[in-house]
């Protein structure tokens, strides 16, 4: 029997376990805890789905929030056929007390087991766990109809019963069951898509850990492996970042050198084409519009370019945004998956085997070109707590990027733009240095002729205020007069 202990944070939930001689922590995840428990003490029977980035912590978190008390738990297996699927959910079944010596032929004869299990259980709540659902759901496979008829045939009927689905494959979960037109139809009562780790969480994580890093560590550490638990739960606490980072990806048998195609290879049937498009953009950090990806692209459009797109956003590994001023048809798709990132910039390159690359890569111009970028996508991870410390967290905010169509200050871009309801337009710059960013003449010239542009071409009567969003904020000097507001890291945490 395993004893849970709630201990109260700040602004975070941590739920306490042991098992075996092993320590458990969810960290976070406090509202998805709340609304997996709340759902779940419902009397009607309820469908619950949880899905994310792989490796994102969906299956921990469920099995940790319920005490791993399920009256069914089985996990899809990647890659193998309908019959030894089969094969796997019969075995599940015999470990939860199903008295049978027939594997089921078909998914129908499946549930038909899993009904007959359940009727047996324990009255009271009764929990069923599908893990990896989109893997049960292989090529000529039964699965999905026969779930259908399972859920609206008998459990949607059920009292104290609660069917949770999870998946990594977003594009499988959002096509075939909240975009379904069959069964499935408005069937789902509780869907959470599990989103990366925060910085604070990200920080809650290593403390737990015994992994001591400052915060500009810790942001550095989201610049090559996201908000990803499971990466970052890899780290060794005897070493700072930059040996953990040659430890996980560049040195012989790194855990995480063949990362990137695992990813891909698990969520798409035909990976090589969603990869291609990933790299494509990846050449442009700014991103590319779809005529643009379309023009690098090898394979035949055909439709397949608009899907492919759609199912990477939904995925979490890139995003569509429109430039302040552009139409949607000049929306630009920009690659924010941090690891996927830094797998196409330095993996792929350096290979494995490269025993403290990363150590000496860090400050030449390639290394401070990337930081840059990597920083950024940190910062859009975090809009919300810019927002707070720039106190306007109660303000309606539009956020958006802009790029310079002005061919007398041509290349003019601002990274995030903040168009607020109360009459002000915040134009963020952000930049990632180990010290105080220090304001030039060049750059306070650069600004204002930034800000100048912008008013030009978007004609807003709003007041225009420069923010820098840095590491160490901004130096002191005859020029930092230029700047209405700061933030600082610390406040992104």
């Amino acid at each position: 029997m395993r004893k849970y202990i709630q201990k109260a944070s700040k602004s975070h939930s941590i739920f306490y376990g042991r098992d075996e001689g092993r320590v458990f922590a969810v960290i976070g995840r406090k509202e998805e805890q709340r609304l997996l428990r709340e759902t779940a003490e419902k009397k009607d029977a309820q469908f619950i789905v949880v899905y994310g980035r792989r490796r994102v912590g969906k299956t921990y978190l469920i099995r940790e929030t319920f005490g791993n008390d399920f009256t069914f738990s089985y996990s899809g297996v990647y890659g193998v056929g309908k019959k030894r699927q089969l094969a796997e959910f019969y075995k599940a079944l015999l470990e939860y007390g199903y008295e049978s010596e027939t594997i089921p032929d078909n998914w129908f004869d499946a549930f038909d087991a899993l009904k007959s299990l359940i009727k047996k259980s324990e009255k009271g709540r009764r929990l069923i766990l599908f893990d990896e659902m989109p893997w049960m759901d292989g090529k000529k496979s039964d699965f999905l109809p026969a779930f259908e008829h399972f859920w609206n045939g008998w459990a949607s009927g059920e009292k104290n019963l609660t069917i949770i689905g999870c998946g990594s494959a977003a594009s499988w979960i959002t096509k075939k069951v909240f975009r379904n037109k069959g069964g499935l139809y408005n069937r789902v009562t509780l869907q959470i898509r599990l989103k990366p780790f925060t910085l604070s969480e990200c920080e809650e994580l290593f403390d737990e850990s015994g992994v001591r890093m400052n915060r500009f560590d810790i942001i550095g550490a989201y610049m090559v492996f996201g908000g990803i638990p499971y990466y970052l739960s890899m780290f060794d606490k005897r070493y700072g970042l930059p040996k953990n980072i040659d430890n996980l990806c560049f040195s012989e048998n790194a855990p995480l050198g063949e990362e990137y195609n695992a990813v891909f290879d698990s969520l798409f049937d035909r990976p090589e084409k969603y990869t291609e498009v990933v790299e494509a953009i990846n050449n442009k950090k700014k991103g590319l519009t779809r005529e643009e990806i379309k023009e690098r692209i090898s394979f035949p459009d055909g439709g397949n370019l608009t899907r492919i797109l759609r199912e990477l956003e939904e995925s979490g590994f890139i995003r569509m945004y429109s430039p302040v001023g552009e139409k949607r048809n000049g929306a630009l798709y920009q690659l924010c998956d941090p690891f996927v990132a830094f797998h196409l910039t330095w993996l792929e390159k350096a290979g494995a085997g490269n025993e403290d690359i990363w150590s000496a890569l860090m400050g030449n111009g390639a290394y401070n070109a990337w930081s840059g970028y990597a920083f950024e996508q940190v910062c859009l991870a975090h809009i919300p707590q810019i927002k707070k410390a720039l106190g306007i967290s109660g303000v309606s905010v539009s956020t958006g990027a802009w790029r310079n169509r002005d061919h007398d200050f041509p290349g003019a871009q601002i990274d995030l733009v903040l168009d607020r309801k109360d009459n002000i337009i915040n134009l963020c710059e952000l930049k990632y240095t180990n010290h105080e960013y220090m304001i030039d003449k060049k750059y306070d010239l650069e600004l204002r002729n930034k800000a100048g542009a912008f008013e030009r071409e978007t004609k807003s009567k709003k007041a225009l205020h420069i923010t820098m969003v840095t590491t160490y904020g901004v130096q002191k000097n005859q020029y930092s007069s230029v700047v209405q507001s700061e933030v600082r890291m610390e406040e992104l945490f």
